[in-house]
């Protein structure tokens, strides 16, 4: 009987090398990836990059968001400033090469193949880095031991990521997180935001409002997904590839081997309840009369499935924007509407669907924003979206009606002069301007321009 083989070091070093064009490759990355355009997130990124700071940086985010081609370009953007290709080191963890390879036998690798010492300065990312097991103390051994290195890693599966990396990581990793596109970034990817909007500072108009509610629409369907954005055959089974690229892989692969959740088909059938009731009010007892899962086996659900970024919780205030001391309804929100297009069929402007698709996406422009978002609702009122720390509120509309009939902001305008809020706004499907109703000016804004206003303000003070 023949003895196993084992991976040689040989083998090891000729995918590094693979990995690793620039160490051949005239020192630049392959072109595929600096052709394609650049996230608004990069410049931040990219300065976290350039920190001479001894933590190591965890991109996280959704599966398809763009995370590896961001370190990517960040590696490009490296060695176009002069540092040296062979003061950079990439590595998949999802490589089955790698398996049972622990990070500083990778890092000692690299060492060994150009000579590094331990006092230089170079940059090394782990891609995937949730495929290695208890990954977090193994990257925090590496900050620690190697303080000159800078350690970028990435993940898909947030779920263990933000878990434990501030549960381990404690002073020794930056999170950043990496959402599906806002709708700014879809507009500047397909080469249409300097031809839809007009700028006026930090005030944005539509240039043509059907036509950017055409694009919005677009958006709604597949709009969240750099690839489903960039490529015609995506876009056109923009069902299979966000279903079974980005849900499935979630649902079926990365929370299972997470959290070892035995009865998958449970998860599935609560996720396609949530996705089908985005932006809905919810409680436990519904939730699982319409999913048929126990309501302790839920709330462990939701909670995986929020740190995997696929869901965000949003909790109620009431008509004071205090919160409920035993809060038994709360919205869950898709952290993208496309998710709901892949699942049940893509939508129209008209479809019922709209209005809670809209206000998932205004929602979904907040993501990467902690803190201060909630609803409100009461006896006889409510209002979409609420920030009690900001105070400010707006109600979501894909509807030009609610700007002729007072009488459907009544409960609206009770909160605002409840508790004083001066920024406010509701969202209509074409219509702009200002109305003083009930001595209380409310702006008007259309839905899809509100959506790429919110996207570009938030990113510019990022």
């Amino acid at each position: 009987m023949h003895a196993l083989k084992t991976i040689s070091k040989e083998e090891i070093e000729r995918r590094l090398f693979f990995d690793n064009p620039w160490w051949k490759n005239n020192g630049r990355v392959d072109k595929h990836y600096q052709d394609l355009p650049k996230r608004s997130y990069f410049p931040s990124f990219y300065k976290l990059v350039q920190q001479d700071i001894n933590r190591a940086i965890v991109l996280m985010g959704p599966r398809r968001v763009g995370k590896t081609v961001m370190a990517l370009q960040a590696i490009d953007a490296l060695l176009t400033e002069g540092i040296s290709p062979y003061n950079i080191l990439y590595i998949s963890l999802e490589t089955p090469l790698y398996t049972g390879m622990a990070l500083e036998e990778m890092v000692n690798m690299f060492q060994d193949i150009h000579q590094h010492s331990r006092k230089e300065t170079l940059f090394i990312v782990f891609d995937e880095i949730q495929y290695l097991p208890k990954w977090e103390i193994h990257l925090k051994s590496l900050v620690d031991s190697y303080p000159a290195y800078q350690f970028i890693a990435t993940g898909s599966a947030a779920a263990a990521l933000k878990l434990k990396s501030k549960e381990s990581g404690a002073g020794r990793f930056t999170d950043f997180l990496l959402p599906p596109l806002t709708f700014s970034e879809y507009l500047a990817f397909i080469e249409k935001e300097d031809t839809l909007i007009a700028t006026d500072g930090e005030r944005f108009s539509a240039v043509d409002i059907e036509a950017l509610n055409t694009e919005f629409v677009n958006y709604l369907n597949y709009g969240g997904y750099p690839e489903a954005v960039l490529s015609i055959t995506a876009q056109e089974d923009s069902a299979r590839c966000i279903k079974s690229d980005i849900i499935d892989k979630v649902l079926l692969r990365d929370l299972p081997s997470v959290y070892g959740i035995a009865d998958v088909q449970e998860l599935n059938a609560l996720f396609a309840t949530i996705a089908y009731n985005t932006s809905n009010e919810i409680s436990l007892e519904s939730l699982s009369q319409s999913s048929g899962v126990s309501k302790s086996t839920i709330k462990k659900y939701l909670t995986y499935l929020e740190a995997a970024f696929l869901i965000k919780i949003i909790h109620r205030v009431d008509i004071h924007a205090k919160k409920f001391k035993r809060a038994t309804r709360f919205k869950v929100y898709l952290t993208n509407p496309s998710m709901r297009a892949a699942l049940f069929g893509t939508i129209k402007d008209d479809d019922e669907a709209m209005g809670s698709l809209v206000e998932t996406a205004i929602f979904s422009q907040w993501l990467h924003i902690d803190g201060g978002l909630h609803y409100a609702r009461w006896n006889n009122g409510e209002v979409d979206i609420v920030n009690t720390l900001n105070n400010w509120c707006v109600e979501i509309k894909w509807s030009d009606l609610v700007v002729k009939d007072a009488r459907k902001l009544k409960g609206f305008i009770g909160y605002i002069k409840q508790n004083k809020i001066s920024n406010n706004t509701v969202t209509t499907k074409t219509i702009s301007q200002e109305r003083i109703i009930d001595d209380t000016l409310i702006e008007f804004l259309p839905s899809a321009l509100y959506a790429y206003t919110l996207g570009k303000n938030i990113l510019k003070h990022l």
